[in-house]
This record gives C-alpha cells, sequence and structure tokens, in this order.
C-alpha cells in the first residue's frame, strides 16, 4: 500500500538556545523526510536572544505527522518545552502560491494584470 506524504510546514516554538538544524533534522526525522529547517532568534535590545523558534518543511503522511505532534508537542527537550503547530501561511507565501497555480494552469491573468505587483 502506497503512503500519501504531502509537504507541510511547521512551526516549532519553545526551543532552546543551543539548539542546532541538525539537532531538528534528527528529531523529526523519526517521523517524516525533513527538507528544510530555519531556526529564527529574536533578540532584545541589548541582543540577548528572548525567542528561538523554528519553521521546518517536512514530506509526511497524515498519520506520522498527528503521532509526530502528539509524541513531540509540549515535551522538554534541549532546554526548551516544544511547541509545535502547523506554520501559518505569510502573504508572500499565498501570493508565490498562486502564482505557481496559475503558471501550471495556463492562466496568468491575476499577477500580470495586477497594478500591486509593478513599480511606480
Amino acid at each position: 500500500m502506497k503512503v500519501n506524504r504531502e509537504m507541510k510546514h511547521l512551526y516549532v516554538g519553545g526551543l532552546g538556545q543551543d539548539i542546532s538544524e541538525t539537532d531538528l533534522q534528527n528529531q523529526f526525522n523519526r517521523f517524516a523526510k525533513v527538507s528544510d529547517v530555519e531556526i529564527i532568534t529574536r533578540k532584545d535590545d541589548q541582543g540577548n536572544p528572548q525567542k528561538i523558534f523554528a519553521y521546518i518543511n517536512i514530506s509526511v503522511a497524515e498519520a506520522d505527522l498527528k503521532k509526530c505532534m502528539s509524541v513531540l508537542n509540549k515535551t522538554k527537550w534541549k532546554g526548551g518545552a516544544l511547541q509545535i503547530q502547523l506554520a501559518k501561511e505569510n502573504f508572500f507565501g499565498g501570493i508565490l502560491k498562486i502564482w505557481l497555480m496559475e503558471y501550471h494552469s495556463g492562466c496568468h491573468l491575476f499577477l500580470w494584470n495586477s497594478s500591486a505587483f509593478l513599480p511606480k
């Protein structure tokens, strides 16, 4: 039986200061194929880390995603308490998705005729 895998974009919050991309890849590879990890550190005015989180792209079956989230969410790991959820799509990611759908369907009306994307 072939398992249907989909690309998912996860938000992983509550990370400790010493976390690395390799740490996250190893942790999430137990459940899915990790294709990309981006760690983001927000700092205060003095340059001290305040919030460390990551976005992870994984190719995963729905059942494995549920297992991953139930096993890892709210667990203590490497100095943090993990908070895992599906990432919210940002504005530019949404525009890119629309552009790709239009491009592959042969319909180029939205982006090419939108004055929002023309230089002023």
